[in-house]
């Protein structure tokens, strides 16, 4: 068990680095590999785990590219409130009544990717308008934070494909971007989890150390690739997203 969950870790820490939807392998894992921990734990400990690999993927994008804090700075501090709302309504609202619009939504993602190859491979500062960042930061910080709290896989593919879409960042600087998000959501929903006693500190702490080490990898890889590659593994995890929540909502309806 201990065994499967660190690697679940580590895997799901780079590929949230590059382009985000780590939950999709880290999540799932430990419902299998724990199935001792009520779902709620289960989340919150996602978060603990998660939190450490955002942050040092954040970190590092930071150090070695630019980051467009006019529409960061903001998206993270609405996404900090955001995602802790979500977390409290957790309990309340079936996954299911979302899986529907949310297999939609990415199918039209991986279509609209797959059609447009030059997308987010270049940027476009001429849509950095007022009106377009005040979009991204009500988009990232609002809609998608929300998102996170409440259910959580494929947060960090939203938020990449939020800022390259609305504010015409590349791939790789979507990303710088997006984990700055992403580090705020999962703090937000794990303040709320932690306050309701629904977090594994210790097999959370012990993942973490792994996910950290993913996370450092692939966020270096992506800025040494480029876009092309951060393109590729966008498709194949919009893809696995699919898949996967396809099947679920398959087997439970």
């Amino acid at each position: 068990m201990i065994a499967t969950l660190l690697v679940a870790a580590a895997a799901a820490g780079w590929v949230d680095a590059v382009v985000g939807g780590g939950g999709l392998l880290l999540l799932p894992a430990l419902m299998l590999a724990a199935p001792h921990l009520p779902t709620a734990t289960a989340l919150g400990t996602n978060k603990l785990t998660a939190i450490c690999g955002t942050s040092t993927a954040a970190v590092t994008y930071a150090r070695r590219t630019k980051i467009d804090w006019r529409v960061a700075g903001p998206s993270a501090a609405l996404a900090l409130i955001c995602s802790g709302c979500g977390a409290l309504l957790a309990g309340g609202i079936p996954a299911t009544a979302f899986r529907p619009v949310i297999i939609g939504v990415l199918v039209a993602v991986a279509v609209f990717v797959t059609v447009r190859p030059q997308m987010g491979l270049m940027e476009h500062p001429e849509k950095r308008t007022p009106w377009r960042r005040g979009a991204a930061v009500a988009v990232a910080g609002g809609v998608i934070a929300t998102y996170d709290g409440l259910i959580g896989p494929g947060t960090g593919t939203f938020l990449v494909l939020a800022f390259t879409g609305i504010v015409g960042a590349d791939f790789v600087h979507g990303s710088a971007m997006a984990k700055i998000v992403n580090t705020a959501t999962n703090l937000g929903a794990l303040t709320v989890f932690a306050a309701t006693g629904h977090v594994a500190w210790k097999l959370g702490l012990g993942m973490a150390v792994c996910n950290v080490i993913g996370s450092v990898i692939g966020a270096r890889m992506a800025l040494k690739r480029g876009a092309g590659f951060v393109r590729i593994v966008l498709l194949v995890v919009v893809l696995a997203l699919i898949a996967r929540l396809g099947y679920l909502h398959w087997q439970e309806s």
